[in-house]
C-alpha cells in the first residue's frame, strides 16, 4: 500500500514522494483537520482536530498540537485535550474545530462538542495540560446544533470577541477572564455572501477580516472585510477558490516572520490510498499576499503551491524524531515518560527533514532507538532517499520496543544545507524500531 501511495503521490504532484517540493499536506502521520494556528514566542503552534484512521463519517475524539519555526518541519506534541476534559458532555464523539488564544499568561482553548455547545479549557502553557474551569458550556443554544467552529480575537482596545456558527453567524463579547461574556449572543442580520461555516476572525492594518469555508459544495475559502469588529461584513472574494479536489474546508490565517499564511484542509493524504470518500482529512498551508487596499490575492490549490522554508534547520541539538517535513506511512505515539516517539517504521520507509544546515560538516550521528529484533539500519542520505549516503546507523536488539538505547555512527560528507532523508532498512520488514530522538555532532 505504501508503494502504491507513492505512485499516486507522483501522479498528484508531479514529483518524487520523498523529495517533497510542495510538502502538502503538512502532517502525514495522522489525519488532521480544522487548523487553528497561533503565533507565540516566535513559534507557530498549530492546533488541529483529529480524524481517526478508521473514520467513515466524522469520528473525532481529541485535539492535537504541532509546532514549527520554519513552516515546513513540524514537531508532533500529540493529544493536548480530548472529550474526556469535559465531564458534562453528553456524547462520545464530536471534538470539532477548536481555537486557542493567549491572554495574561494563560492559554484558552475553545472547543465545540458537537450537539453539546462550546466549552472552554485553560492552561498555563500552550502545550497544556488544559483543564475545564467552568464545568459547563460557555455557549449552548439548545434549540439547534449551530454552535460550532469558534474563532476568538482580542482587539487593540482589549475587547475580546468570539465568532462561530453554521449556517448562521453568531458572536459574543468575551470578558477579560475569557471564560464568560457580557451581553447576549448576537446573530448577524446578514451572513457574508457564500458563508458556510468555519469563521476565522482577525485584524490587520486597521481592517477586520472574517475568513470562512465558502460556497457548497465543494467548499473553498472566502473572506469578508469590515471597519468594525461586529460588521457589517462585505464579502471580497476567495482566498482559495472552490475545487472538486477540496470538498470541505476550514481556514486559519496568520502573519509570521514577515509573511502571511492561510491554513486549510483537504483529502489529499487519504487519496494516496483511496478515492472512496471517508472523513479523513489533512491540514495544508500556503503563503498568501495582500493587495495595497487590504484585499487578498487568490491562492492556487494546495498542491499547486510551493511552501518555502523560512530558516534553516539546526541539527546540532537534540531533535525529537517526530519532527519532520514528510513521513508518510509512519505513525507517532506517546511514550511512558510523556514524550512522543515515531513508530510503525517499516523496511523502505523514509523520514524527511528539510533545509538542514550542517555548516562545515558533521562528524557523528546519534539516535535513541528501541528495537525488539534489531538487525536494522537508519541510512542517512542527503536530498533524497537515493542521494548521497553519509552514514549508516546500525541498530541491534534493545530488549523491547519500550527499551531505548543510544546508537551512533560516523558521518562523512554532510556539510552545507541539504534536505535530510532517513531511510530505514531491516530484515524484519515491519515494525523495525521505535525512535525517540536524534542529533548530529560536529
Amino acid at each position: 500500500m505504501k508503494n502504491r501511495a507513492k505512485e499516486i503521490l507522483v501522479l498528484l504532484t508531479g514529483m518524487c514522494a520523498v523529495t517533497v517540493t510542495a510538502q502538502n499536506p503538512i502532517i502525514q502521520t495522522k489525519y488532521t483537520a480544522d487548523p487553528a494556528p497561533m503565533v507565540y514566542n516566535d513559534t507557530v503552534f498549530l492546533y488541529t482536530t483529529h480524524d481517526e484512521d478508521d473514520a467513515e463519517g466524522f469520528k473525532m475524539l481529541d485535539w492535537l498540537l504541532y509546532t514549527s519555526t520554519d513552516m515546513v518541519n513540524w514537531t508532533d506534541h500529540g493529544v493536548v485535550a480530548s472529550l474526556e476534559n469535559f465531564t458534562w458532555r453528553q456524547r462520545d464523539n464530536g471534538a470539532w474545530a477548536e481555537h486557542v488564544i493567549a491572554r495574561n499568561g494563560k492559554f484558552y482553548m475553545y472547543c465545540p462538542l458537537h450537539g453539546n455547545g462550546i466549552g472552554v479549557l485553560v492552561a498555563d502553557t500552550p502545550y497544556g495540560p488544559f483543564r475545564d474551569p467552568l464545568g459547563k458550556p460557555l455557549v449552548w443554544q439548545k434549540e439547534h446544533w449551530e454552535d460550532i467552529d469558534p474563532s476568538v480575537f482580542i482587539d487593540d482596545d482589549g475587547q475580546a470577541y468570539m465568532y462561530w456558527g453554521n449556517p448562521n453567524v453568531y458572536y459574543v463579547k468575551l470578558n477579560e477572564d475569557m471564560i464568560s461574556y457580557s451581553g447576549g449572543i448576537m446573530k448577524l442580520e446578514k451572513n457574508p455572501e457564500h458563508y458556510q461555516e468555519g469563521p476565522w476572525f482577525y485584524k490587520r492594518n486597521g481592517k477586520y477580516y472574517l475568513a470562512f469555508a465558502s460556497t457548497c459544495c465543494p467548499e473553498g475559502i472566502g473572506y469578508a472585510m469590515s471597519d468594525s469588529p461586529t460588521g457589517p461584513w462585505t464579502t471580497r472574494g476567495y482566498i482559495m477558490r472552490p475545487t472538486e479536489r477540496s470538498r470541505g474546508n476550514h481556514p486559519g490565517v496568520i502573519d509570521y516572520k514577515g509573511r502571511s499564511y492561510v491554513f486549510g484542509l483537504n483529502y489529499d493524504l487519504m487519496h494516496l490510498e483511496t478515492f472512496e470518500h471517508h472523513e479523513r482529512r489533512s491540514v495544508s498551508v500556503a503563503e498568501m499576499h495582500y493587495n495595497p487596499d487590504g484585499t487578498i490575492q487568490e491562492v492556487p490549490y494546495w498542491l499547486e503551491t510551493k511552501l518555502e522554508q523560512i530558516e534553516n534547520f539546526n541539527p546540532y541539538r537534540r531533535v525529537e524524531a517526530e519532527t519532520m517535513a514528510w513521513g508518510y506511512g509512519l505513525k507517532t505515539e506517546r511514550l511512558k515518560n510523556g514524550g512522543i516517539c515515531v513508530t510503525r517504521i517499516d523496511d523502505g520507509d523514509t523520514l524527511v527533514v528539510k533545509g538542514v544546515d550542517f555548516g562545515n560538516g558533521a562528524g557523528r550521528f546519534v539516535a535513541s532507538v528501541a528495537s525488539e529484533a534489531g538487525n536494522c539500519e537508519i541510512e542517512v542520505h542527503l536530498d533524497s532517499a537515493g542521494g548521497k549516503l553519509v552514514g549508516t546507523l546500525e541498530v541491534s536488539p534493545t530488549g523491547g520496543t519500550d527499551r531505548y538505547r543510544e546508537f551512533s555512527c560516523a558521518v562523512d560528507g554532510a556539510e552545507g544545507v541539504h534536505d535530510l532523508v532517513f531511510h530505514f532498512k531491516g530484515n524484519a520488514r515491519k515494525n523495525l524500531m521505535n525512535w525517540d530522538w536524534w542529533k548530529f555532532v560536529e
